[in-house]
């Protein structure tokens, strides 16, 4: 058998879960990964920013300012919002998106 070693930086956020889904993917072939802390690193990009100025809102777009979008694309925001989804914290969430209102039939008298 062939033996590969592989070192990568893997963020802690990404780590959980990390071996059950390698043992999964590779039908057990793998063996256990060692993983081991490396360094802290700062996400240069602010959780909490949005844009204010009309030169960025005309650069990042009117959907950037809503909240699904700041959601969708911000790394630091769905990295907060994962882990407070694993600790069974409050996540600000829409859950309906889009919906009708239900029709209600008259009786006929």
């Amino acid at each position: 058998t062939e033996l590969f070693l592989i070192t990568a930086l893997l963020p802690v956020v990404e780590s959980l879960g990390f071996s059950s889904e390698l043992l999964g993917r590779t039908s057990g072939a793998a063996t256990t990964p060692q993983l081991s802390f490396s360094h802290w690193d700062a996400i240069e990009v602010s959780p909490f920013w949005r844009p204010t100025t009309e030169d960025e809102r005309e650069e990042m777009g009117e959907s950037y300012s809503t909240y699904d979008q700041d959601r969708l694309t911000n790394l630091a925001r769905r990295h907060i919002d994962n882990v407070r989804r694993r600790k069974g914290l409050l996540v600000e969430e829409k859950i309906v998106v889009d919906a009708e209102k239900q029709r209600t039939l008259g009786r006929a008298r």
